[in-house]
């Protein structure tokens, strides 16, 4: 389980991707795949969420990773790259925005 703390010194990543319900499962099972398969296995990866809202309309995910630059190495892989061309036609949407942890409670 990723712990969210603010003595946290790596780079925390939040993405929300908008989409349709009639888009969201396919959307879901891709984002589970690329996590499973390939960003998981990324060097400098900590940990990630993937959560869901009740109208399946939006997905929000939560990575946690060494350093700044390893997120953004993953992303640039050609596999990743291939992964997100699909990705992004099931979705109206994705934002990547890059977090330091300011408190936990």
């Amino acid at each position: 389980m990723t712990e969210i703390t603010s003595d946290f010194k790596g780079q925390t990543v939040i993405c929300t991707f908008e989409m349709t319900p009639a888009t969201a499962d396919e959307l879901m099972e891709k984002l589970q795949a690329a996590y499973s398969e390939v960003i998981s296995k990324a060097p400098g990866f900590i940990g990630a969420g993937l959560h869901m809202n009740d109208a399946r309309t939006r997905i929000a995910t939560y990575s946690k990773w060494n350093e700044r630059g390893d997120y953004q190495a993953m992303l640039r892989s050609p596999e990743m790259i291939e992964r997100n061309r699909v990705i992004y036609t099931l979705c109206r949407n994705f934002e990547p925005v890059m977090y330091e942890v300011s408190a936990d409670f």
